[in-house]
């Protein structure tokens, strides 16, 4: 006899009650609302639910509960973080539902349970409450930037990367206006040319083959401040986007090339790296040299021929992407492309020069100074970099005179705060504090006066 039948011949049995929520129409997970939720709104795949549970076995054991913890559990629904249950009956409720979900071992635990608590093929029974469901934070930092919500799931784990060929139909819209619909093909990191903000490139590469998706993006992933003309759309406007992802090709990574097509290729996207700069497309540009750098930074074994192309391929690579950081006014990206420049050839004029462009850009006057001038000793006729020293001296005066300003009005009220206190200090404390200091008075008037007989 199974754990379940002998749960089900129990006194105190739970009853077997509730509509069948599984896709498949098996009985599998049986869901009873105790209380109605408010809204319509039911979380998608890739949510994160926060949920107080209750669970016990048929014969109405209680096994785990996280009210008992005083602590609300939460995971990310149709991710497989949680039994099959969870993920097919959270996905029905509504925020203030509470609901009772009775689960077959197949959507479980299955027939090796969880010992010691729950037995092999053991029915559960879930008393679920749900809270809030938020969207799923697809950024790097995790800055709350852009928040999935998957309509549709796709398929495979498979993602486009940079340079890849996508495929997408997609509808932006801006305060429930549609300002842009299309269906699209391109290549990940041209999307600019397409007039699509870099948000929607970073949604598509988190997106899987089929997969539908709604995605809620800042202005920093949007318009920015700026906002877009073309669209109507204001500065510091937050967009939203739906996209459907129907096919892509991912772009060659590093180790499905050997060296003569990481060096053929290589070429390949220095030229069009260089045509995007010229046209003013610095994203789209250092997309291209960013491929450079990833295929031959780690290349090992090379003939000597090999190398020096590599090399040289490298060194360009870092010195164009440091000057689209520039003109992106990213300076910290573009300080560190230098740097991985001069540790190739630290005598690089177009490397100390844009090094001290990007500490300029960061206010290190004193350190920009400083590679000017090397630049200047190295290179005399580099009349660019002597206006620069000039002007960086310039600034350095400028900040000393800033800072002398700012620690004499701090010395001044030290001082003043110093002189108070003193003055505090020899106030009168007492009557009697005062009549002596009184006598002291009359008694040096009365010795002025003897000196004076």
């Amino acid at each position: 006899m199974t754990a379940e039948e002998q749960n089900s011949e129990g006194q105190h049995s739970i009853p077997m009650e509730g509509e069948d929520i599984t896709p498949k129409k098996d009985g599998g997970v049986l869901k009873l609302v105790k209380r109605e939720g408010t809204g319509e709104e039911l979380p998608m795949t890739g949510d994160k639910v926060f949920v107080h549970y209750v669970g016990t076995l048929l014969d109405g054991t209680h096994f785990d509960s996280s009210r008992d913890r005083g602590e609300k559990f939460s995971f990310e629904l149709g991710k497989g973080q949680v039994i099959k249950a969870w993920d097919i009956g959270v996905a029905t409720m509504r925020v203030g539902e509470v609901c009772q979900l009775i689960c077959k071992p197949e959507y479980a635990y299955g027939s090796a349970g969880s010992p010691p608590k729950i037995p092999p093929s053991a029915t559960l029974v879930f008393e679920v409450e749900l809270f809030e469901f938020r969207g799923e934070d697809i950024t790097d930092d995790e800055d709350g930037g852009i928040i999935r919500r998957i309509i549709t799931k796709g398929e495979g784990y498979s993602k486009p990367n940079e340079g890849a060929v996508v495929e997408v139909v997609l509808q932006g819209t801006c305060d429930e206006r549609v300002f842009d619909e299309r269906e699209l093909k391109f290549e990940i990191g041209d999307g600019e040319s397409f007039s699509l903000p870099n948000g929607v490139e970073k949604a598509i590469m988190a997106m899987e083959q089929g997969e539908e998706a709604l995605f809620t993006m800042k202005p920093k992933y949007g318009f920015g401040t700026a906002g877009n003309e073309k669209y109507n759309i204001p500065g510091g406007a937050t967009l939203q986007y739906k996209i459907k992802l129907t096919a892509f090709e991912k772009a060659k990574e590093s180790w499905e090339m050997n060296t003569v097509e990481k060096l053929e290729q290589s070429g390949i996207v220095k030229e069009k790296g260089t045509q995007c700069f010229k046209d003013g497309k610095y994203k789209q540009a250092s997309v291209q040299y960013k491929k450079i750098v990833s295929w031959l930074e780690h290349e090992s074994g090379l003939s000597e021929e090999d190398e020096k192309k590599a090399k040289a391929l490298r060194l360009a690579a870092h010195l164009n992407l440091a000057m689209c950081y520039l003109k992106m006014q990213e300076p910290s990206k573009a300080l560190e492309n230098c740097d991985k420049a001069l540790e190739m050839d630290s005598t690089s004029e177009k490397a100390l020069f844009r090094r001290g462009e990007a500490l300029y850009g960061m206010n290190e006057y004193e350190r920009a100074r400083n590679d000017f001038q090397q630049v200047v000793q190295l290179y005399p006729s580099n009349k660019a970099a002597k206006s620069q020293v000039v002007l960086c001296q310039k600034r350095i005066k400028e900040q000393h005179e800033k800072d002398k300003r700012i620690y004499a009005n701090m010395f001044q009220k030290f001082a003043e705060r110093d002189s108070k206190k003193e003055a505090d200090k020899v106030k009168p404390e007492s009557k009697e504090n005062g009549e002596e200091a009184m006598e002291v008075e009359h008694g040096e008037k009365e010795a002025q006066s003897e000196v004076k007989g």
